[in-house]
């Protein structure tokens, strides 16, 4: 094996045409002789290119709808041949095997057809074969053949052959082996992943991860720590699609508030009402439902100003002039919307340093898209918590039940707190989180810390009273003991909802009525760590 190895014949074997007569004008123009397959060949004889048909090399026709046609010794012994092996020089020669020193290959669009919406027998029609077979095969032998299995690769290759003379490097060749076994890797576990999914098979014997480079981030959480961006491909409207229009590169953080933030803003339909959520760190410091998003961002932001200085913020209708205005008024790192007027952006370009990202859509709080989180030695797997309750699915469990304006607030409260680390505590008057509390080790420091929050926001605000006073509050599990609620109580709120469940229910029930207040039993938990 040598560094240097001339391209004097490809085979060239596509799906996606992209770009594809422009880099074999260049290629013929550099002496290389053109092998290729059914579309691919008819594109590129279209456009006066010669061509020779790989059932002119095998000696049989495509056959079986397609499904036969690269599978034969004299592609794969071309591909495989070690050149500088004399045993397999020989046998070459004695079958009139021609080597093949570029494979131009990319696969049937199987992702692309499950994601169109495809039926069991149109997708596993769409499961690629021979294109993987001969990837596998000459990314094997990158001592003698470069493999490109990317359209993005085009300009590399040609610069490549351009600067070696018509020879590629090994450190190039091997490079592309590289990507081209990724390739095959993410295509197979696809596919793999769908599968598992039409059987209805939960937890299949081995599961595969796959994702595409979209950004090579700066630097992880730290600055001493190295981080990327992978999307899956799964089409999820979110942070992975989104088209940014402005500003710096996000960072590792970004990305991750970015997506808590319209996670939680996308559990609110727009023709439901304007919605607005302001994160930091993961955790929501204010969300909010308004007459219009202007409304929204402020009774977000009025939750607590502090926290929301550099923080992320949600929309979940198209982004007006008004509100980017207002979000102007503070250092903001990110905004992100289904969409933004044009005016909208006009006012966000004066602030170079802001993210404004569309998405197209909400994300569908009711998919079971998957949630993966790696452990020493390995990861945990499970379905994205896309718990719903609706006003009938609670139960009143005081004297009292809860009045119509409690019962919007607590549902409102309900769906935040899915979205708050645990322990979760809640706050919520008049269609607004008035306080939060996350993270904590014990619940009933949550209802401190959120209620002290709210105390500090009224007294920066100049109210008489706390937020609080005539809130509703949330909380992500049951309260294991009456000391939680009762803290709530003493902040002023007057309806609860929770899951229910714990041992000392009948206790917690007990001081509720004593309190006043009215509760609600969920049946469903809402950790999240």
């Amino acid at each position: 094996m040598t560094d240097l190895f001339p391209v004097r014949r490809a085979l060239i074997s596509v799906s996606d045409k992209t770009g594809l007569v422009e880099l074999a004008h260049v290629l013929a123009a550099g002496g290389i002789e053109l092998l290729s397959t059914g579309g691919s060949a008819k594109t590129l004889r279209d456009a006066g290119l010669e061509v020779r048909d790989v059932a002119e090399v095998t000696g049989f026709p495509e056959m079986m709808d397609g499904r036969v046609k690269t599978l034969h010794p004299n592609v794969h012994g071309g591909l495989l041949a070690l050149r500088d092996n004399a045993g397999h020089v020989a046998a070459m020669q004695a079958h009139g095997i021609g080597g093949i020193d570029l494979l131009i290959v990319n696969l049937y669009p199987f992702e692309e057809t499950v994601a169109a919406g495809g039926d069991y027998a149109t997708c596993v029609e769409n499961i690629d074969i021979g294109g993987p077979a001969m990837i596998r095969a000459a990314a094997k032998n990158h001592g003698f053949v470069t493999t490109v299995v990317d359209v993005q690769d085009y300009d590399a290759l040609l610069a490549e052959l351009a600067a070696q003379e018509g020879q590629t490097s090994y450190a190039f060749r091997q490079a592309m082996a590289q990507r081209a076994y990724a390739h095959t890797a993410g295509y197979d576990a696809a596919v793999s992943t769908w599968m598992a999914q039409a059987l209805g098979e939960p937890a299949p014997s081995r599961h595969s991860l796959s994702g595409r480079l979209a950004q090579r981030l700066r630097y992880g959480e730290n600055p001493h720590q190295s981080a990327s961006f992978y999307v899956d491909g799964s089409g999820r409207p979110g942070v992975a699609s989104a088209i940014q229009h402005q500003g710096k590169e996000l960072s590792y953080n970004n990305i991750n508030d970015t997506d808590a933030a319209f996670e939680l803003v996308s559990e609110f339909a727009p023709e439901d009402g304007a919605a607005c959520a302001i994160i930091k760190h993961a955790n929501p410091c204010g969300v909010a439902r308004g007459a219009d998003l202007s409304a929204a961002y402020r009774a977000a932001f009025d939750c607590d100003r502090t926290s929301a200085f550099g923080g992320i913020v949600a929309f979940n209708q198209t982004l007006d002039a008004r509100t980017a205005q207002e979000i102007t008024g503070i250092f903001t790192e990110v905004v992100i919307a289904p969409d933004a007027t044009a005016e909208a952006m006009e006012i966000f370009a004066a602030k170079k340093n802001l993210r404004l990202l569309t998405t197209g859509a909400l994300a569908d709080p009711a998919t079971a898209a998957q949630v993966i989180r790696q452990v020493s030695g390995g990861f945990l797997l499970q379905n994205k918590d896309n718990g719903l309750r609706l006003q009938e699915d609670l139960s009143v469990v005081t004297k009292r039940a809860p009045s119509e304006q409690e019962m919007a607030d607590l549902l409102f409260a309900w769906k935040v707190a899915k979205h708050v680390k645990s322990n979760a505590i809640v706050y919520v008057k008049e269609g607004a989180t008035v306080g939060v509390g996350a993270g904590q080790m014990s619940r009933v420091d949550s209802c401190r810390i959120a209620a002290r929050k709210a105390q500090d926001m009224s007294e920066l605000l100049g109210l008489e009273a706390p937020l609080t006073q005539g809130s509703v509050v949330a909380s992500d599990a049951f309260f294991p003991f009456a000391d939680g609620l009762l803290t709530a109580a003493e902040a002023g709120a007057t309806a609860v909802i929770q899951p229910g469940g714990s041992m000392r229910d009948e206790d917690v029930i007990a001081a509720a009525d004593a309190a006043g207040l009215a509760m609600v039993f969920t049946g469903m938990r809402h950790f999240r760590h």
